[in-house]
């Protein structure tokens, strides 16, 4: 009877006792900023002010996206260098209830690039979203 009565009690002290948190587990009010791989810079061309929206653009292919038209980043150079692995991150929320994304095209070293809305999709220029 005693057996029994002194394991009730661990097993009610175990299970009210208090547990510490480890302060490396993730909070949930806390944003993770990550950025996608979009494959090795192979090259880019220019598009000038004239020919889109005003504003001089960079079209950029990479591994992942070979063919112009869907990577397009403000500027008139790019400084990437060929096989550089290029990223795709979120920089900032702007404007709005849940903000609009902007986004930015960068490589491992400290050059990026704002990206643009322009796309060229069935050989029109479009708006992905406004600005």
């Amino acid at each position: 009877m005693k057996k029994i009565l002194f394991l009730i009690s661990m097993s009610i002290l175990s299970s009210c006792s208090t547990s510490r948190n480890s302060s490396s587990l993730v909070r949930e009010d806390q944003l993770f900023v990550t950025r996608k791989y979009i494959g090795n810079f192979l090259e880019y061309c220019h598009t000038g002010p004239q020919i889109v929206g005003g504003k001089d653009l960079i079209w950029i292919k990479t591994t992942v996206f070979p063919t112009y038209g869907k990577i397009s980043a403000y500027g008139t150079t790019c400084k990437f260098a060929v096989g550089d692995k290029i990223y795709l991150k979120p920089v900032n929320s702007t404007g709005g209830d849940l903000g609009d994304w902007v986004y930015q095209v960068e490589n491992e070293s400290s050059i990026s690039y704002k990206v643009s809305e322009f796309r060229f999709e069935n050989n029109v220029f479009t708006r992905n979203w406004s600005q």
